[in-house]
Protein backbone atom coordinates (compact mmCIF):
# COMPACT_ATOMS: atom_id res chain seq x y z
CA UNK A 1 0.00 0.00 0.00
CA UNK A 2 1.60 3.67 -0.90
CA UNK A 3 -0.20 5.32 1.76
CA UNK A 4 1.20 3.51 4.50
CA UNK A 5 4.66 3.47 2.72
CA UNK A 6 4.89 7.20 2.13
CA UNK A 7 3.78 7.57 5.58
CA UNK A 8 6.99 5.75 6.67
CA UNK A 9 9.51 7.78 4.18
CA UNK A 10 8.01 10.98 5.19
CA UNK A 11 9.17 10.28 8.68
CA UNK A 12 12.71 8.73 7.59
CA UNK A 13 15.55 10.10 9.66
CA UNK A 14 18.33 7.70 8.26
CA UNK A 15 20.69 10.96 7.40
CA UNK A 16 19.19 13.61 9.57
CA UNK A 17 22.64 14.40 11.37
CA UNK A 18 24.42 14.74 8.29
CA UNK A 19 22.09 17.28 7.45
CA UNK A 20 22.24 20.66 7.87
CA UNK A 21 18.58 21.72 7.72
CA UNK A 22 17.34 18.31 9.16
CA UNK A 23 15.73 15.58 7.63
CA UNK A 24 12.36 16.43 5.42
CA UNK A 25 11.77 13.73 2.83
CA UNK A 26 10.04 15.18 0.28
CA UNK A 27 8.13 13.00 -2.74
CA UNK A 28 5.01 13.09 -4.45
CA UNK A 29 3.29 10.06 -5.87
CA UNK A 30 -0.28 7.95 -6.63
CA UNK A 31 -0.57 4.87 -7.39
CA UNK A 32 -2.28 5.94 -10.54
CA UNK A 33 0.32 8.46 -11.63
CA UNK A 34 1.74 8.12 -15.27
CA UNK A 35 4.97 9.91 -15.42
CA UNK A 36 7.71 9.69 -12.74
CA UNK A 37 10.20 12.78 -12.39
CA UNK A 38 13.24 11.50 -10.38
CA UNK A 39 15.62 14.18 -9.86
CA UNK A 40 18.92 15.03 -7.75
CA UNK A 41 17.95 16.69 -4.23
CA UNK A 42 15.85 18.99 -3.01
CA UNK A 43 17.28 22.32 -2.63
CA UNK A 44 16.69 24.99 0.34
CA UNK A 45 13.30 26.47 -1.21
CA UNK A 46 12.19 22.87 -1.50
CA UNK A 47 12.98 21.82 1.98
CA UNK A 48 11.18 25.12 3.02
CA UNK A 49 8.14 24.41 1.28
CA UNK A 50 8.37 20.93 0.72
CA UNK A 51 6.95 21.09 -2.79
CA UNK A 52 9.09 19.28 -5.31
CA UNK A 53 10.68 21.54 -8.04
CA UNK A 54 9.40 24.52 -6.29
CA UNK A 55 11.72 26.80 -7.79
CA UNK A 56 13.57 28.24 -11.17
CA UNK A 57 14.19 24.84 -12.17
CA UNK A 58 10.85 23.73 -11.49
CA UNK A 59 9.56 26.59 -13.48
CA UNK A 60 12.13 25.62 -16.31
CA UNK A 61 11.03 21.91 -16.24
CA UNK A 62 7.43 22.86 -15.93
CA UNK A 63 7.94 24.68 -18.85
CA UNK A 64 10.02 21.80 -21.11
CA UNK A 65 6.82 19.87 -19.78
CA UNK A 66 3.94 22.90 -21.12
CA UNK A 67 2.20 22.14 -17.65
CA UNK A 68 0.74 24.29 -15.32
CA UNK A 69 1.19 23.95 -11.71
CA UNK A 70 -2.12 22.08 -11.18
CA UNK A 71 -1.34 19.67 -13.29
CA UNK A 72 2.73 19.19 -12.57
CA UNK A 73 1.65 18.86 -8.71
CA UNK A 74 -1.40 16.77 -9.46
CA UNK A 75 0.18 13.40 -7.56
CA UNK A 76 -2.36 11.21 -9.67
CA UNK A 77 -1.01 12.07 -12.75
CA UNK A 78 2.80 12.79 -11.91
CA UNK A 79 4.91 11.12 -9.24
CA UNK A 80 7.84 13.31 -8.40
CA UNK A 81 11.14 11.53 -5.99
CA UNK A 82 14.52 12.46 -6.00
CA UNK A 83 17.46 10.44 -5.42
CA UNK A 84 18.02 12.11 -2.54
CA UNK A 85 14.60 13.09 -0.56
CA UNK A 86 16.18 15.82 1.86
CA UNK A 87 18.51 18.80 1.03
CA UNK A 88 21.85 17.15 1.16
CA UNK A 89 23.73 20.68 1.98
CA UNK A 90 25.83 23.64 0.54
CA UNK A 91 28.65 22.42 -1.79
CA UNK A 92 31.51 24.72 -3.04
CA UNK A 93 30.03 25.29 -6.41
CA UNK A 94 25.88 24.36 -6.06
CA UNK A 95 24.21 22.10 -3.28
CA UNK A 96 25.93 18.61 -2.25
CA UNK A 97 25.30 15.58 -4.44
CA UNK A 98 22.21 13.73 -2.64
CA UNK A 99 22.79 11.20 -0.22
CA UNK A 100 23.39 7.45 -1.06
CA UNK A 101 21.39 6.16 1.34
CA UNK A 102 17.96 7.68 -0.22
CA UNK A 103 17.77 5.13 -3.52
CA UNK A 104 18.56 2.09 -1.94
CA UNK A 105 16.31 2.38 0.90
CA UNK A 106 13.05 4.04 -0.67
CA UNK A 107 13.13 4.22 -4.58
CA UNK A 108 11.98 0.15 -5.21
CA UNK A 109 9.87 0.15 -2.73
CA UNK A 110 8.10 3.23 -4.03
CA UNK A 111 8.28 2.06 -7.37
CA UNK A 112 6.67 -1.10 -6.55
CA UNK A 113 3.37 1.17 -5.63
CA UNK A 114 3.49 2.83 -9.00
CA UNK A 115 2.14 0.60 -11.53
CA UNK A 116 0.96 2.98 -14.15
CA UNK A 117 4.01 4.85 -14.47
CA UNK A 118 4.58 4.87 -18.61
CA UNK A 119 7.65 6.89 -18.64
CA UNK A 120 10.50 7.80 -16.14
CA UNK A 121 12.43 11.53 -16.77
CA UNK A 122 15.66 10.93 -15.32
CA UNK A 123 16.83 14.27 -14.84
CA UNK A 124 20.80 14.86 -13.93
CA UNK A 125 23.29 12.52 -13.68
CA UNK A 126 22.61 10.93 -10.24
CA UNK A 127 19.39 9.68 -11.53
CA UNK A 128 21.26 8.78 -14.57
CA UNK A 129 23.84 6.67 -13.56
CA UNK A 130 21.42 5.27 -10.94
CA UNK A 131 18.79 3.87 -13.48
CA UNK A 132 20.69 3.23 -16.90
CA UNK A 133 23.29 1.08 -17.24
CA UNK A 134 25.17 0.75 -20.66
CA UNK A 135 25.35 4.42 -20.73
CA UNK A 136 28.08 6.81 -22.34
CA UNK A 137 30.52 8.64 -19.43
CA UNK A 138 29.08 12.01 -20.13
CA UNK A 139 26.18 13.64 -19.74
CA UNK A 140 25.43 15.11 -23.07
CA UNK A 141 26.35 12.33 -24.69
CA UNK A 142 24.10 10.43 -22.26
CA UNK A 143 21.08 12.93 -23.36
CA UNK A 144 21.90 12.37 -26.95
CA UNK A 145 21.18 8.70 -27.05
CA UNK A 146 17.74 9.39 -25.63
CA UNK A 147 16.24 6.94 -27.90
CA UNK A 148 18.07 4.64 -26.72
CA UNK A 149 15.76 4.16 -23.41
CA UNK A 150 12.60 6.36 -24.27
CA UNK A 151 9.79 6.04 -24.09
CA UNK A 152 10.20 4.02 -20.43
CA UNK A 153 13.32 6.42 -19.45
CA UNK A 154 14.16 9.75 -20.57
CA UNK A 155 17.29 11.39 -19.95
CA UNK A 156 17.20 14.71 -19.10
CA UNK A 157 20.13 17.61 -17.61
CA UNK A 158 18.91 19.56 -14.82
CA UNK A 159 16.75 22.74 -15.75
CA UNK A 160 18.52 24.88 -13.34
CA UNK A 161 19.61 28.04 -14.80
CA UNK A 162 23.60 27.26 -13.91
CA UNK A 163 22.51 25.18 -17.26
CA UNK A 164 21.83 27.62 -19.52
CA UNK A 165 24.86 28.06 -21.11
CA UNK A 166 24.77 24.16 -21.70
CA UNK A 167 21.13 24.17 -23.06
CA UNK A 168 23.01 27.09 -25.58
CA UNK A 169 25.45 25.34 -26.57
CA UNK A 170 23.17 21.96 -26.78
CA UNK A 171 20.43 23.49 -28.95
CA UNK A 172 18.85 19.88 -30.52
CA UNK A 173 17.96 18.90 -26.56
CA UNK A 174 15.18 21.90 -26.74
CA UNK A 175 14.37 21.45 -30.88
CA UNK A 176 14.16 17.17 -30.58
CA UNK A 177 13.88 15.91 -27.17
CA UNK A 178 11.70 18.78 -25.55
CA UNK A 179 9.06 18.32 -28.13
CA UNK A 180 8.94 14.46 -27.76
CA UNK A 181 8.48 14.98 -24.16
CA UNK A 182 5.74 17.25 -23.91
CA UNK A 183 3.83 15.03 -26.98
CA UNK A 184 4.21 11.83 -24.86
CA UNK A 185 3.41 13.03 -21.52
CA UNK A 186 0.52 14.73 -22.42
CA UNK A 187 -0.59 11.86 -24.18
CA UNK A 188 -0.54 9.51 -21.49
CA UNK A 189 -1.81 12.20 -18.94
CA UNK A 190 -4.43 13.12 -21.05
CA UNK A 191 -4.11 16.71 -21.74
Amino acid sequence: MLEPLLKELRACKACEPKLPLGANPVIQASSSAKLLIIGQAPGTRVHETSIPWNDPSGNRLREWLALDKETFYDPNKIAIMPMGLCYPGKGKSGDLPPRKECAPLWHQRVLEQLPNIEMTLLIGQYAQNYYLSDKPKTLTETVQHWQRWAPNHLPLPHPSPRNTLWLKKNPWFEAEVVPFIRRYVHQQINL
